[in-house]
């Protein structure tokens, strides 16, 4: 009997390990897909200024529907992830479950853990990619109305110029927006590998700490003091993220 519930256990942390992995590579091809789409905007934006509006952004449309792909494979594997810890939640409050229960309570929680950070991650990315578009959307109306009223009678030759200087300037504020992202991305990128990384030594450091109770201790330790350091580098970046945008409008 405990054999099999040992089994039933492997079996699902298998499961979502798998998972993990799965949701790991999607997420960093879900925010590449961000990065490109901002400038693949950007290029179309400095075309359009010398070429019709008629002409059809057949990449943004197929950026679009890969977006949407995406997001709902994404979801459905975190759906999946979900279920599997909540199937390791009720395996631990079970009867019969042998005396690691501490253990066993420890790694689920390390799995909720990273269940959790995934999908922050996901509404993150979704968030950014939905501003980008909607702020390109309103940009390419605003080119539109500036095309109109230049294609008009020729009357507030004065006004089309302020227009113009305004636009140039909203272009150049925008495309200081596009270089931070794209830092923050590229920071991200590099985060998210160092998690992969992280991830193998924690599972290692784990199994010893289930081994050598004395080293559970220390990794708690470590757990507290990464978390700290995460929350420190999040402040320091959305600070300078706050600086750049406050000087771009100004």
């Amino acid at each position: 009997m405990a054999a099999g519930t040992s089994n039933y256990w492997e079996d699902l942390r298998k499961q979502a390990r798998q998972l993990e992995n799965e949701l790991d590579l999607k997420l960093v091809s879900f925010s590449k897909l961000c990065t490109s789409y901002s400038h693949s905007n950007a290029r179309d934006g400095r075309r359009d200024r010398y070429s019709s509006d008629t002409t059809p952004l057949l990449n943004g449309s197929s950026q679009d529907r890969m977006f949407e792909t995406m997001a709902i494979e994404i979801e459905q594997l975190l759906a999946r992830l979900t279920g599997v810890n909540d199937k390791m939640a009720e395996y631990t409050n079970s009867a019969g479950v042998p005396s690691l229960n501490a253990a066993l309570m420890h790694t689920l929680q390390r799995h909720r853990d990273i269940l959790q950070d995934y999908t922050h991650e996901f509404h993150k990315t979704k968030a950014n990619f939905m501003a980008i578009r909607e702020r390109e959307n309103l940009m390419g109306s605003v080119r539109k109305d500036i095309e109109s009223y230049k294609s008009g009678s020729g009357v507030n030759n004065r006004r089309t110029e302020l227009f113009l200087k305004e636009h140039d300037h909203l272009r150049n504020s925008d495309r200081l927006i596009e270089e931070t992202i794209s830092i923050a991305m590229a920071t991200k990128e590099n985060m998210t590998s160092q998690r992969g990384m992280l991830k193998s030594i924690h599972s290692k450091m784990n199994t010893l700490a289930n081994r050598f109770p004395a080293v559970n201790s220390l990794i708690q330790r470590i757990n507290l003091r990464k978390r700290r350091d995460s929350l420190i580098l999040g402040g320091v970046i959305g600070i300078c993220t706050i600086l750049l945008l406050l000087y771009a409008f100004h």
